[in-house]
């Protein structure tokens, strides 16, 4: 199953990069054996400044048909990385060719694509910087390897 990571904004580099290109390699390799991946961002810029729901448009345009959309917001789930492994595998073995994970720009996700998306995902009550969001999902997509792998990188 490939993995989009689709995303408002460009992630300049530095140590966010750094570690965000870390984590997505380590996901590539451990996800290879898995028939996970690979990832890959998909970054979208609002060239028109037209606020939240042109994101949103250009976000679902840079997702493939088809894909699994699953949005990072702070109103989504917020579960256990077993669980998050889980549920990516889950989407895998139902034979799903694409998860789209969305994230939003400094406001945040459009009412309307939250709304229609598969799944709402949150890393916790508070807000996080969007560009920070997408190294911790490039983490947990690692982690969530791992763990469907058997590995010793997530400890209970």
């Amino acid at each position: 199953m490939r993995v989009h990571i689709c995303a408002v904004g460009r992630l300049r580099k530095g140590p966010e990069r750094d570690l965000y290109s870390d984590y997505l390699a380590r996901f590539d390799k451990t996800g290879r054996a898995l028939a996970l991946g690979p990832a890959q961002l998909i970054e979208v810029e609002d060239k028109k400044r037209g606020g939240m729901t042109a994101e949103a448009t250009l976000l679902e345009n840079a997702a493939p048909a088809g894909a699994v959309i699953c949005v990072l917001d702070e109103r989504g789930d917020v579960i256990s990385s077993p669980a998050f492994a889980s549920r990516l595998g889950s989407w895998r073995d139902q034979g799903r060719q694409d998860v789209a994970f969305m994230i939003g720009g400094a406001d945040g996700i459009d009412p309307g694509l939250r709304d229609r998306a598969d799944a709402r995902l949150s890393f916790g009550k508070m807000v996080w910087p969007h560009m920070l969001v997408r190294v911790m999902l490039a983490e947990q997509l690692y982690r969530a390897a791992s763990i469907l792998a058997g590995s010793p990188y997530h400890r209970d």
